[in-house]
């Protein structure tokens, strides 16, 4: 792929998920769903989910679990960058209250993302969190 359009899906591809990550933070999944294709799948620390619907679960259950959480992706590296297809990795953050109490984490991601009929869309990401 010559470079210039590499560098113009690169910077199409960075908007992209600095939208999810906007998205994710006003806690609001119908914000969040349309970055995320009708078959993904997703990895985190604590399981795995098949589908729009458990991943819509899970990510709900995130929102309800941590009030007032702040999600940062620093470092994003896309790894792969094709016309109908990319990958990224990124580092994570986030802060927020669990029961009453204020916690933070951080970890590693790594996102592959596919152009539907719809736009870029998540069709999987894996969440590692550092130890």
């Amino acid at each position: 792929m010559e470079i210039r359009n590499r560098e113009i899906l690169v910077d199409e591809l960075t908007a992209v998920m600095r939208g999810y990550e906007a998205a994710n933070n006003t806690h609001d999944i119908e914000r969040v769903l349309p970055y995320i294709d009708s078959d993904a799948t997703y990895w985190f620390s604590d399981g795995s989910h098949e589908g729009r619907v458990q991943v819509r679960a899970a990510i709900e259950a995130t929102f309800f679990a941590i009030r007032d959480e702040r999600y940062v992706v620093d470092e994003l590296t896309w790894v792969l960058v094709q016309e109908e297809a990319a990958v990224c990795r990124y580092r994570f953050s986030w802060t927020g209250i669990i029961d009453g109490q204020q916690h933070s984490g951080r970890g590693r991601g790594t996102n592959v993302v596919v152009r539907t009929h719809e736009g870029w869309q998540i069709v999987h990401e894996q969440l590692t969190a550092d130890s």
